[in-house]
């Protein structure tokens, strides 16, 4: 058993992506990580986004703060804000990110592997402001 506090939780501070799978500046302040399961807050600066990617088992993604985009391949970005909720299914390729108009930050627990492709095209973000 892990219990992640509070306290914890506030204490460590977030840290710059240096992956390269983002588009933009985005910051990582990882609270879980084992071979079944990663728990970390994300923050994305106006305009990023991760590249397209998938989850083995799946991706819960709670927006704690400001608000942003979530997009499945082959559909329309729909906008997200404080307090929603996304379930990204196993294997369903995806992206997730600010929009212009400003930050946000969601915590993600992912499950299983996960794959990254291309980063997300202009034409993908027809209708994200």
């Amino acid at each position: 058993m892990a219990i992640i506090t509070a306290a914890k939780a506030r204490e460590d501070l977030f840290t710059k992506e240096t992956l390269g799978k983002f588009s933009g500046d985005v910051y990582f302040h990882p609270l879980h990580k084992d071979e079944h399961v990663s728990i970390l807050d994300v923050q994305f600066a106006p305009c990023a986004r991760t590249h397209w990617h998938n989850h083995e088992k799946g991706q819960l993604l709670e927006i704690t703060t400001g608000s942003g985009w979530v997009c499945d391949k082959g559909q329309e970005p729909r906008k997200v804000e404080a307090g929603d909720i996304v379930w990204c299914p196993p294997g369903t390729v995806h992206w997730h990110g600010a929009g212009d108009g400003g930050s946000m930050i969601h915590r993600a627990i992912s499950f299983g592997g996960m794959e990254w492709y291309n980063p997300v095209s202009a034409d993908d973000l027809k209708g994200v402001n």
